[in-house]
């Protein structure tokens, strides 16, 4: 069983650079994958970035690719996400999730199995 909570979500103005974390809690051991997703109402979660702690690779959603970097720290078990250059059609719930790592960096919701509750960022413009 894995719990995650993010923080950080807040109001910025385009242009800002911005950091959310995700903390997680574990029963037992394991390797995961770890990602972000976001979510603006009435359209499907869409991909962000994911990280696998064990094989040290990540990948990026083509809109926030050379914006944002993923980064963890597997001692503390928390998830990053650094943003910079902040376009208002950042705007979204941001969501943390994870799944057992079995080698391939997932992209697609469908396949994680747990989830944050989410935090929500604003971009003005």
């Amino acid at each position: 069983q894995v719990q995650l909570e993010e923080s950080g979500g807040r109001l910025v103005q385009a242009g800002a650079s911005l950091s959310l974390s995700c903390a997680a809690s574990r029963r037992g051991y394991g390797n995961y994958l770890m990602a972000w997703f976001r979510q603006v109402p009435g359209a499907t979660r869409e991909f962000v970035a994911a990280l696998s702690y064990s094989s040290g690779t990540s990948t990026y959603g083509a809109s926030v690719e050379g914006r944002f970097t993923i980064s963890g720290d597997s001692a503390k078990d928390t998830l990053y996400l650094h943003m910079n250059n902040l376009k208002p059609e950042d705007t979204a719930v941001y969501y943390c999730a994870s799944k057992p790592w079995r080698g391939r960096l997932n992209r697609n919701a469908r396949d994680y199995d747990y989830w944050g509750p989410g935090t929500q960022v604003t971009v003005s413009s």
